[in-house]
C-alpha cells in the first residue's frame, strides 16, 4: 500500500501530484535543485530534499541520487511527472530493484515506446495505421537523406528518443536537409543523450488528435476520449482542447479502439497517450505513444470528472481501474492555454526574469490554474519556460472559449515577457472560433494573430497617472519612490497645488497637468480633455474612478516605469523620457548579440572567416531549445567573444563582423 510518494520532478506537475496525494491521505516528498530551494512544490510537500545544482543533468536527471534519497526517507513510490525521468526505462528498472513502486507503465512498455522507430514497428505489427517513413537502425546520413528524397518533401525529422518538440525539424527541400539533420541530432543529444533519428512524410494539413488511455494490471483498459492539440509552435503545444471539434462518434470510437490496440500490444499499465495525425479525409495515423501523464491531462479531467493522478496511484497500488468504458461519459468542453515566459514577437524566444507581478483569474469548478510559481519567483534559463496552465470548462465549445478569453484578460504577469496577449489573439481569432484546426495553424494564420494588441492609450492614461500620484502620496517603498524626479509637494488643505507629469507611452510623450481637489482625488488635464480621477492602491491593484466610471486593474511599478494590465493588454508608461543610451563606436556596433541568457553549444566560425548573410555563426541553447544565430550581412569575422560551453547573458555581443565594403 502506497503511503508515501516522492515526486521526481519540479514545478506545476510536482504541485499537481502533491494536491492529489494529500487528498488521498498520502505523504509527499519533494526533490529540488539549488535553484529551486524556495520553489512552490518545495513549500507544498510534507518533506523536501536537495538533489544538486541548478542544471537538470546534475539534479532532476540524477536518478541514482533521487533513489538514494527515496530509500533514506522510506518512500513507497516515486511519481516521475512528465519530462526528466518519466520515460526512462533504466530509472524505472532501478526503482524496481530497490523495491520502490514506479508510478508509471511497465519497464517493457517504456522500452517498447521509448524509441519512436521501434514503436512504429510494433504498431505496424499490431495493425495500427502509420505515416510513411524510415524508422530503421542504420543511421547513415546519406541513407536518411535518400529516404527523404524518395518520400518527397516536406518531411519531418524526429529524434527517436524525443518528445516535447526537441530534436525535431521540418525539412522543405533537399538543399536544407543536411543542416536540419545536424541541428536535430545536436538538440537530441543535448536533451536525451541519444541522437538517433527517424524521418517521415510531413502531412500538410493534419490535426494532432491524441487519445488518453488507461490500463491496469488485471487486463482492463479504457480510453478517456480525445484531445485536439493542433495549436503548436516549434512542435510544442500552445492551446489544447477536449473533446476534439467536429469528431463523429464513429471516428472517436475507431481512434479510441486503435489506441487501446496500441496499448494492449505492449501489455500497457497506467496512464498513456496515443498520438495520431488526423487527415482531412478522416484517415488517422499513429505518431507516437507517450508512456506517462501528459501536460494537457487537465482538459480530459474537466470533461470526464476523473482525477487521472488518482487513477495512476490506484493502478500502481495494483487496484483495478475505477471505471469501465461504458461508465465513462463526456460532459461539456474544456480548453487549456499554456502560459509561457517567451516573446511571440521575437520568434518565441524564451524569456527570463523575476515575476514581479502575478495575478491569476479567480479559480472555481470551471476555471483551474495549474502552476509551480508564485509572485517573486524567478524564471531561469535552466528549465522549461512554462509558467502555468490555464484550464477552463463550459457546457459547449463556444461557452468554454468565451470563458477562456475572459480569463486571459484577467491574467496579469509583470517582470517577464509572456505569451498571454498572443494566446488571447489566438482564442479570439475567427479561424480558431470556427475550429479550423491544423498543426500549422499558427503559421497559416500568422497575419491574423501576430499583430500585437493596441491598448487605447487615451482611455487608460489617466489611470496610470493616478497610479503614480497614489504611489507617491502613499510613500510606498517600491523603486518608483527612490527615483530622483520624485520631488513635489503633498496635498495641503485649502490650497490647490498644480503639478505636471510627463509619461512616455509607445514613444510618444504625454504631458498631464495635475491638481488635487481633495485627498485621493485629482483633476487631470491633457491636451484634449479634462478628467476627474480618484481611487486607491492596494496589493498591486489600482481601484480607480475616471469621470464617474469605476474600474479595478492590476498595476506594477518598476523603477521609472508603470505598467497597467488592461483588458486589451499591458500598457507601460515611462515617467519622463528615460535615457536609454545609444550604441557608440566603441560599443561593438558591428556585433551579433545573444538573444537571451543561455549556453553556447556550437561556435561555427573563427576570426578571419568570410561569411555571407544568413550563414549560421553560433548556436545558443536556452530552456532545452537551440537558437541559431546567423550573419546579418556579408563580411569577415573580426572576433569571437565566447567558446562552446560558455554561459552568455541576453544582449551581450557574441561575435564581431566587419561588413564587406559595398563601394
Amino acid at each position: 500500500m502506497i503511503k508515501k510518494i516522492l515526486i521526481a520532478n519540479r514545478g506545476e506537475i510536482a504541485c499537481r501530484v502533491i494536491k492529489t496525494a494529500k487528498m488521498m491521505g498520502i505523504s509527499t516528498v519533494a526533490v529540488y535543485s539549488e535553484a529551486d530551494a524556495n520553489a512552490l512544490h518545495v513549500k507544498q510537500a510534507d518533506e523536501a530534499v536537495c538533489i544538486g545544482p541548478a542544471s537538470s543533468k546534475d539534479s532532476y536527471l540524477r536518478g541514482d541520487l533521487i533513489l538514494q534519497k527515496a530509500k533514506e526517507l522510506n518512500v513507497d513510490a516515486i511519481h516521475p511527472g512528465y519530462g526528466f525521468l518519466s520515460e526512462n526505462a533504466k530509472f524505472a528498472e532501478a526503482c524496481a530493484l530497490q523495491g520502490i513502486i514506479f508510478i508509471g507503465p511497465t519497464i517493457e512498455a517504456i522500452k517498447a515506446m521509448g524509441s519512436k522507430s521501434a514503436a512504429k514497428q510494433i504498431m505496424q505489427k499490431a495493425g495500427v495505421p502509420l505515416v510513411p517513413g524510415y524508422h530503421g537502425d542504420d543511421q547513415n546520413p546519406d541513407l536518411i537523406k535518400k529516404s527523404a528524397n524518395e518520400m518527397g518533401y516536406p518531411v519531418l525529422l524526429k529524434a527517436t528518443a524525443g518528445g516535447g518538440g526537441k530534436g525535431m525539424r521540418q525539412v522543405w527541400s533537399e538543399a536544407e536537409f543536411n543542416d536540419a539533420l545536424a541541428a536535430a541530432k545536436r538538440e537530441a543529444m543535448s536533451s536525451f543523450s541519444d541522437d538517433k533519428m527517424l524521418v517521415e512524410k510531413y502531412l500538410t494539413e493534419p490535426r494532432h488528435v491524441e487519445i488518453q488511455v488507461f490500463c491496469d494490471n488485471h487486463e482492463n483498459g479504457v480510453y478517456l476520449f480525445e484531445r485536439d492539440c493542433s495549436i503548436q509552435r516549434r512542435h510544442q503545444k500552445v492551446i489544447e482542447e477536449a473533446p476534439a471539434p467536429n469528431m463523429s462518434d464513429e471516428l472517436r470510437t475507431h481512434m479510441g479502439e486503435a489506441a487501446l490496440k496500441a496499448a494492449f500490444a505492449i501489455n500497457y499499465s497506467g496512464a498513456g497517450t496515443v498520438e495520431f495525425l488526423l487527415d482531412t479525409d478522416g484517415s488517422f495515423y499513429f505518431m507516437e505513444m507517450n508512456t506517462r501523464l501528459q501536460v494537457e491531462h487537465p482538459v480530459t479531467e474537466m470533461i470526464t470528472g476523473e482525477d487521472l493522478v488518482e487513477w495512476q496511484i490506484r493502478v500502481a497500488n495494483n487496484e483495478k481501474l475505477p471505471k469501465t468504458q461504458s461508465e465513462l461519459k463526456m460532459h461539456g468542453h474544456s480548453f487549456e492555454a499554456r502560459i509561457y515566459a517567451e516573446d511571440p514577437n521575437n520568434d518565441f524566444l524564451p524569456a527570463t526574469g523575476v515575476l514581479r507581478l502575478l495575478k491569476t483569474p479567480i479559480t472555481n469548478a470551471k476555471v483551474r490554474v495549474d502552476t509551480g510559481v508564485e509572485q517573486g519567483d524567478e524564471v531561469s534559463i535552466y528549465y522549461d519556460p512554462m509558467i502555468a496552465k490555464l484550464v477552463v470548462w463550459g457546457e459547449t465549445r463556444e461557452k468554454a472559449l468565451a470563458r477562456l478569453e475572459t480569463c486571459l484578460q484577467h491574467y496579469a504577469i509583470g517582470g517577464v515577457t509572456t505569451n498571454i496577449d498572443y494566446l488571447r489573439r489566438i482564442a479570439g481569432s475567427a479561424p480558431f472560433k470556427q475550429a479550423q484546426l491544423t498543426t500549422d495553424f499558427i503559421e497559416r494564420h500568422n497575419d491574423t494573430i501576430s499583430t500585437a494588441t493596441n491598448v487605447d492609450v487615451d482611455t487608460y492614461l489617466p489611470a496610470i497617472a493616478l497610479g503614480y500620484l497614489l504611489s507617491e502620496q502613499k510613500g510606498s517603498e517600491d523603486d518608483l519612490r527612490n527615483t530622483a524626479w520624485n520631488t513635489h509637494d503633498n496635498y495641503r488643505s485649502n490650497l490647490i497645488h498644480e503639478d505636471s507629469i510627463e509619461l512616455l507611452v509607445n514613444d510618444k510623450l504625454h504631458t498631464i497637468i495635475t491638481s488635487m481637489t481633495s485627498p485621493n482625488t485629482w483633476v487631470l488635464d491633457t491636451i484634449s480633455k479634462q478628467h476627474i480621477v480618484s481611487g486607491s492602491l492596494t496589493n498591486d491593484t489600482l481601484s480607480f474612478t475616471v469621470n464617474g466610471l469605476k474600474t479595478k486593474l492590476p498595476i506594477m511599478f518598476n523603477n521609472a516605469e508603470i505598467s497597467l494590465f488592461t483588458p486589451q493588454g499591458m500598457l507601460t508608461a515611462q515617467i519622463k523620457a528615460a535615457d536609454l543610451g545609444e550604441i557608440g563606436d566603441d560599443d561593438h556596433a558591428n556585433s551579433v548579440v545573444a538573444p537571451m541568457n543561455g549556453t553556447v553549444v556550437a561556435l561555427l566560425v573563427k576570426a578571419g572567416d568570410k561569411v555571407v548573410k544568413g550563414e549560421q555563426l553560433i548556436i545558443v541553447e536556452a530552456m532545452k531549445m537551440e537558437h541559431s544565430i546567423k550573419a546579418p550581412y556579408d563580411g569577415t569575422i573580426a572576433e569571437c567573444f565566447f567558446n562552446t560551453g560558455d554561459l552568455v547573458s541576453g544582449g551581450v555581443p557574441l561575435i564581431d563582423i566587419t561588413a564587406n565594403d559595398t563601394e
